[in-house]
């Protein structure tokens, strides 16, 4: 625990959930560009997914060192550079679809997700500083702001589609007033406080490589982000090549996704603490499934978006209670979720050359049902984010 005010705390809590709402605004801008990326650029299906490898790989490269990072400088400062080199990647890339040119696109995807993981390993770490002083469950309201920044930024990218505004007038002018707005809130987040000194050495960050619960946590968050990443990078193209809508239909789609996320992660609180994590997982998961099925196979327009709205739902608790339990004993709270969290953006490394190849052969609807087939084996590992006992 700080020596910080409840004035102090409230504001830190106000300006980490805004660092989430615009680390999610500044994703789902990209994302509502991937249907243009792609024909732009004049890729395949198997090319965008090797293309947007490169986005995860930026972000599983930094990640691993994100909590020695963050013990040395600090989750405001991290977070602070992490934003530029995203604005950095997002403005290049606008300028790659207008050139090109597709390396310049894949370096700056790279420079993009590197900025995206470190900002993401840091802003956990400062919201289970904040859920710790504030003595009550917050991390899944965050992880709701981010999906309100994710419903904004699809929503503002599908209309910007619609009425025809440029790559130019809307990747590079969105971030820069993101990324400015990052560096004025992070201002209020707490002091970095050390960690709590024992009899014992201290361990490495690197030894939280080594913890079988961690470990397996990881493999949890791994499934279920898979689960978000597909939705991500593929409902909209899945909409368009299997429906045969228009592209800011597509985006639309995503839309529905990212709202019916958020409601799940605005009412995840309530059924956390009622029942726990593991059951409201396994139920979350089962809809995550049954909905990818109506998607793929319902047809009917009404089908279809209940489908959207049961992965949404089933998709909102993977990434916030993997980092709560990561984040279980504050003194290993940055190395565990460091190592939860690269775990867990592998789904974004494997992901889309793994779904993109498999779109090339049975299609890009059909594709989806890679995330129902690999959610009933990750059931299996959703004990390991079960909540420490309390002493009696």
């Amino acid at each position: 625990m700080t020596t910080a005010t409840a004035p102090d705390v409230r504001a830190a809590r106000d300006a980490v959930g805004v660092t989430f709402f615009l680390n999610g605004l500044l994703f789902a801008t990209w994302v509502s560009r991937i249907p243009q990326a792609r024909d732009s650029l004049e890729l395949t299906n198997s090319q965008l997914g090797v293309l947007l490898l490169a986005l995860a790989a930026g972000s599983i490269l930094a990640m691993p060192a994100a909590g020695t990072v963050i013990a040395r400088f600090g989750t405001r400062a991290v977070t602070r550079v992490s934003g530029l080199a995203l604005l950095v990647g997002q403005v290049a890339v606008a300028f790659a679809m207008v050139a090109e040119q597709v390396p310049l696109a894949a370096l700056a995807l790279f420079v993009a997700g590197a900025g995206t993981g470190l900002w993401d390993v840091a802003m956990n770490v400062e919201g289970a500083q904040v859920e710790r002083e504030l003595g009550r469950t917050v991390m899944p309201r965050f992880h709701a702001a981010f999906s309100f920044g994710t419903v904004a930024g699809s929503g503002l990218g599908a209309a910007a589609i619609a009425v025809g505004v440029p790559v130019l007038g809307h990747l590079p002018v969105l971030s820069v007033l993101a990324v400015a707005t990052l560096l004025w809130v992070t201002r209020a987040f707490l002091p970095d406080v050390p960690p709590v000194e024992d009899d014992g050495p201290r361990p490495s960050a690197w030894s939280a490589w080594t913890e079988p619960r961690t470990l397996l946590i990881g493999l949890m968050v791994l499934a279920l982000a898979l689960t978000e990443g597909t939705a991500n990078d593929w409902l909209a193209l899945a909409l368009v090549d299997g429906y045969d809508v228009e592209h800011w239909v597509g985006v639309a789609g995503f839309a529905v996704f990212v709202t019916a996320m958020t409601a799940g992660r605005l009412l995840g609180p309530l059924l956390l603490d009622r029942w726990g994590r593991v059951p409201v997982l396994w139920s979350t998961m089962a809809a995550a499934g049954g909905g990818v099925l109506l998607i793929v196979y319902g047809g009917h327009p009404a089908l279809v978006v209940a489908g959207i709205l049961l992965w949404g739902v089933g998709a909102s608790l993977g990434f916030p209670v993997g980092m709560s339990a990561a984040a279980d004993d504050p003194r290993r709270a940055a190395a565990r979720v460091s190592v939860v969290s690269t775990i867990g953006y592998a789904a974004f490394l494997a992901g889309p050359p793994l779904l993109g190849f498999v779109a090339d052969h049975v299609g890009t609807l059909r594709a989806l049902l890679v995330v129902a087939l690999v959610l009933v084996p990750s059931a299996l590992v959703v004990p390991s984010a079960r909540e420490p006992r309390r002493p009696a």
